[in-house]
């Protein structure tokens, strides 16, 4: 499907225009027939050769109604902008003009009504002046007749080469349903209708009212067109029975969304287009949803804006700022819907540096941010691969420069707080030295000259090892290649040699894992049982744990205790473990 705005001055045929089209009258209300202008928005829809289904979402064009013609045009790809020929340039073509420009649309068509009544070419001209100072200067241009059908058929086939072009929607992208109506009808219960611009919503979905992630539906029916369907793919109309105990608060100028899929974004820096200054005080439409805002200058055409209401903003996504005072209008393009404070003199114009070459690709998000959670990427929508030389663990994104700091900080805290009686740090320690908001993140950290073993950093320099010791430790390591949990007892130990002098060596020089005075194991061992455990329903007891590790209770037992120790598994009062996280 797709979708198609109308825009332009009120009484001049963008009703009639959409109803020769479709053969559906949009205007449904009473008072709407009765008053002769569209009061909320309309809907109707047609076929079109090599397009499909095409929906058209009819605004008013009353300058008192610029709030619901904003809801219905903000979601929506093209617009067929509507002039009459028997009347001058109007006051409100230029306000809808203005905000289709603010949001940057610059597909459509430009189309010249009433030519019945009046010679179009002043109108055309008139028209062509002022959009071509906007984004919808290349859009192509028809003059038509909705009462005798004049130049219908023209219209149709620009309205096929402008929705033919038009770039296809992710139908795997989450559902952000911008509410533009609710309704009850008797028998089924509250009806939402809007546009979804991406993204599917199907029979039976469960979808979060944005900003209230305890306000949950279930989506008991999908209509399409006026005809059900099990599921809708955007760019679409669509119409949601949400059952007969909808909640109160989804409501016109809210948002549906998969969960946990946006940001509730009340902060959002922007860039804005336009001339003057942005007011204090300004509203914010976004989609169908309208805001009051908070707007504070950053410099360079870069504004904060504190919403009174969160909003699952999206880098790239495009809005307007309006003045309801003077009516002036302003586009703004999101930058960054989850922005850092800002605490220290100076930082509202460091800030706007930052963000003058923000492209919203992940790699300018990773980059700039340092260090930043992988489902923030996903949730503000920065697109692309990780930059070259992240470093991804634990559900974070460290950037490459980032994660170069911290190997170097990493290398002198071993350095400084390892002793020979303590050789190396426990991870937990580097951690919180660090500042890193998981454990995990040291061992993606670790590389040469330093190495994790026994939940501890070393540095490989710490310990020469006696060329002695060579041998044995080279047969120990080939009977635990095969076994990894069967840990040689006293007499292997013996008959290689190897004293508790010795394990106590190589244990300090990395090459083996001691979790007991004569127990035992290769490296990493200890991260290869957690492993295993972990697929253990939890929680296990020791018995549990020896048949999975495929070992006994002199190694088992010391092993558990070790991983107690380094706080990966958890000891409880009735002797079965648990593990973390």
């Amino acid at each position: 499907m797709q979708v198609v705005a109308t825009a332009g001055h009120v009484d001049h045929g963008k009703s009639t225009l959409v109803e020769a089209l479709t053969g559906m009258a949009p205007d449904r209300l009473e008072e709407e027939r009765r008053r002769g202008l569209s009061i909320q928005l309309g809907y109707c829809w047609t076929s079109m050769p090599g397009i499909g289904d095409v929906a058209f979402v009819d605004v008013p064009g009353h300058e008192r109604f610029i709030a619901t013609t904003l809801a219905g045009v903000g979601p929506v790809p093209a617009v067929m902008f509507v002039v009459a020929a028997d009347d001058p340039w109007m006051p409100q073509a230029a306000e809808h003009l203005a905000a289709l420009d603010a949001l940057e649309v610059a597909d459509g068509v430009l189309v010249v009504t009433r030519s019945d009544l009046a010679d179009p070419a002043p109108a055309l001209a008139r028209a062509r002046q002022e959009i071509a100072r906007t984004t919808l200067r290349d859009v192509p241009a028809v003059t038509v007749s909705g009462r005798t059908g004049a130049g219908l058929d023209e219209l149709r086939t620009r309205l096929v080469e402008v929705l033919g072009a038009l770039p296809p929607q992710d139908p795997r992208a989450p559902v952000r349903l911008w509410v533009d109506r609710r309704f009850h009808i008797r028998g089924a219960g509250t009806v939402v209708t809007g546009t979804l611009p991406a993204g599917t919503v199907t029979v039976g979905d469960v979808l979060a009212l944005h900003g209230r992630d305890d306000v949950r539906v279930r989506v008991r029916g999908v209509e399409c067109l006026g005809s059900a369907v099990g599921s809708a793919s955007g760019v679409a109309r669509v119409a949601l029975d949400l059952g007969g105990r909808a909640p109160e608060e989804v409501t016109r100028g809210r948002v549906l969304v998969t969960p946990a899929a946006f940001e509730p974004a009340d902060l959002v820096d922007v860039r804005v287009r336009g001339e003057g200054r942005v007011p204090d005080r300004p509203l914010l439409h976004a989609g169908a949803a309208s805001v009051g805002v908070h707007a504070r200058p950053l410099g360079e055409r870069m504004v904060r804006l504190t919403l009174d209401q969160p909003l699952p903003l999206r880098i790239g996504d495009r809005a307007i700022l309006r003045d309801p005072g003077s009516r002036a209008m302003w586009g703004v393009q999101v930058l960054d819907p989850a922005p850092p404070p800002l605490t220290r003199r100076g930082a509202a114009r460091l800030r706007a540096k930052e963000l003058a070459d923000a492209d919203g690709s992940a790699v300018s998000e990773v980059d700039r941010r340092g260090l930043v959670p992988r489902s923030l990427l996903d949730r503000v929508g920065a697109s692309g691969e990780l930059p070259e030389g992240a470093v991804e663990a634990a559900g974070w994104v460290l950037s490459r420069e980032r994660a170069e700091d911290l190997r170097d900080a990493l290398e002198r805290l071993v350095r400084t707080a390892s002793t020979p009686a303590r050789p190396g740090v426990p991870v937990a320690q580097a951690a919180h030295e660090l500042g890193l908001p998981d454990e995990r993140l040291v061992a993606a950290l670790v590389a040469p000259p330093l190495r994790l073993s026994g939940g501890r950093v070393h540095d490989q320099r710490e310990v020469d090892l006696p060329p002695e010791l060579g041998a044995p430790l080279a047969a120990l390591r080939a009977d635990l290649a095969a076994q990894p949990f069967a840990a040689p007892d006293a007499d292997r130990l013996a008959a290689l040699g190897l004293t508790p002098r010795d394990l106590a060596v190589l244990a300090r020089a990395g090459q083996l894992l001691r979790v007991a005075d004569t127990v035992v194991l290769l490296p990493g061992a200890d991260d290869r049982a957690l492993e295993v455990l972990r697929d253990l329903p939890q929680p296990f007891p020791v018995a549990a744990a020896r048949e999975a590790l495929g070992s006994t209770r002199r190694v088992v037992l010391p092993l558990l205790a070790h991983l107690d120790r380094t706080g990966r598994t958890r000891r409880l009062p009735d002797d079965r473990r648990t593990v973390r996280g």
